[in-house]
């Protein structure tokens, strides 16, 4: 009997271990899928690009490359101005991330620190901005940056004014991805600064944005996705071929005459390199910055 009641206890053991090593193969089986049904469009752009375009385009399309065509990107070089609608797309990209930092941390800092009337329905209505489809508001956009109010200056063919487009549109949700990172600092902080004699200004930047670093790389990694990305306004107000960015410059590769897949795509891989090493670099302080906001300490 005795021998009975020690054989029950490990036999559960056992069936616990093996239902914990099922559920591990199940969600390595299952994380594979996921990360092949995300890779395989990069892949199939690769592929299509580096091989020769009668494979590409033939039914079914081969999934191993058959030989390689590496002239394409020479070229993609040689028919158009690739460096310069990457180095406008870095201007603008860069231009809009230093507006978005510096709004952002101007607009979290007063949500998150200060107490005045209809904070809370201005900060829901900050963010219910982005509900707002882009496309909605394209005609009034063009006339207010055709003639700047005021000043009367024409915003098109600018990059400073598309910089400022953009961060108008990223601005609320950075502003809240900030303000989360604000609310986790104790008010004790704050507190023993001001008694120390600090203004809200020194408080902000000596304490507030360095203790929230890796909040700040994280909005302008957002930033920086979104201005690089943005195609609509930088196509509404960009008339000007020299002065493509590089969505821009890609939309306009096809004509009603030809679409060359093969330059697109190659196109497209190039303009996609900056972004994810920028993203490769700065993962670490991403990670960081958004879930840093998670607990309130």
């Amino acid at each position: 009997m005795a021998t009975m009641n020690s054989a029950l206890p490990s036999s559960r053991s056992a069936s616990a271990a093996r239902k914990r090593q099922a559920g591990k193969i199940g969600w390595a089986v299952l994380t594979t899928v996921v990360v092949a049904i995300t890779f395989f469009p990069i892949y199939w752009m690769v592929l299509s690009t580096i091989q020769p375009t009668k494979y590409s385009t033939f039914f079914p399309p081969p999934l191993i490359p058959r030989g390689a065509n590496l002239s394409v990107f020479s070229t993609l070089f040689s028919k158009y101005p690739i460096w310069s609608w990457l180095w406008h797309s870095t201007i603008v990209a860069l231009g809009a991330t230093a507006i978005c930092i510096v709004l952002s941390i101007l607009g979290a800092y007063a949500i998150s620190s200060f107490r005045w009337r209809g904070r809370a329905i201005f900060a829901v209505f900050l963010l219910l901005t982005q509900m707002l489809p882009e496309a909605l508001i394209v005609v009034p956009i063009f006339r207010i940056f055709t003639h700047f109010p005021v000043t009367g200056w024409d915003l098109r063919n600018n990059y400073a004014g598309l910089s400022l487009l953009d961060a108008a549109f990223i601005v609320p949700v950075t502003v809240w991805i900030l303000k989360n990172l604000y609310d986790t600092i104790p008010n004790e902080v704050r507190e023993a600064a001001y008694v120390d004699g600090a203004g809200p200004m020194r408080v902000l930047v000596q304490i507030m944005v360095p203790l929230t670093l890796p909040g700040l790389v994280a909005v302008g990694v957002v930033a920086f996705f979104y201005a690089w990305n943005e195609y609509l306004f930088a196509q509404l107000l960009t008339t000007d071929n020299t002065m493509y960015t590089a969505s821009v410059g890609l939309g306009q590769m096809k004509t009603m005459l030809d679409t060359p897949i093969e330059l697109q795509l190659a196109a497209g891989l190039i303009f996609a390199v900056p972004p994810v090493l920028f993203y490769v670099l700065m993962q670490r302080y991403i990670v960081a910055g958004i879930t840093a906001g998670a607990v309130k300490g």
